[in-house]
């Protein structure tokens, strides 16, 4: 158990917090390293409160791949990274607000079915219509739709994609085309 703020505080990982951050003290966190997105985006000690399901959302409003390293990201991408992290987290937290009102959460899940791409691999993306793919990794899988956010390039599933090797394809296209042998 933790007593006080005092006790509060010596758990904090030290992530900033989104909504009391600006657009340069969320660059500067997310490039003291140069890691992915997606990695970038679930460590606690870089930002508060982003997990595994909200990191998939963010980065389909944003338009950017899960694997886009943070240093290589244009001024541009930056600004939409940062407002697609506002508006995500702020649009999640009024739906669990306004589905818990005052009682405590009975279903706790990071799987929703109003989720853009988290937890829908096969499943068309609200806004091409192309199916989300996946990436599975340890116990975790990262949700993203090919067109909208990597260009059409298919991302390699690490395990998938060493038993295949040069056979794994590379774009949505060649997917169907294996499809239909």
């Amino acid at each position: 158990m933790l007593r006080g703020e005092e006790g509060l505080h010596s758990v904090d990982p030290g992530g900033i917090e989104i909504f009391s951050s600006d657009l340069h003290s969320f660059r500067d966190a997310l490039t003291a390293e140069n890691r992915t997105l997606k990695r970038a985006l679930t460590d606690p000690r870089i930002i508060s409160g982003i997990g595994n399901a909200y990191s998939d959302e963010i980065l389909h409003a944003a338009q950017l791949s899960p694997i886009t390293l943070t240093k290589k990201l244009k001024p541009e991408e930056w600004e939409r990274l940062f407002a697609a992290t506002r508006d995500s987290l702020e649009l999640w937290i009024n739906r669990l607000r306004a589905e818990t009102e005052n009682s405590f959460p009975e279903k706790v899940t990071a799987f929703r079915k109003e989720m853009a791409v988290h937890g829908r691999y096969g499943q068309p993306c609200p806004r091409c219509g192309e199916k989300i793919q996946r990436i599975r990794y340890a116990d975790n899988e990262t949700n993203y739709c090919a067109r909208c956010q990597t260009g059409g390039k298919l991302l390699a599933d690490r395990s998938l994609s060493r038993l295949l090797q040069s056979d794994w394809p590379r774009t949505m296209d060649e997917l169907e085309a294996l499809k239909r042998r």
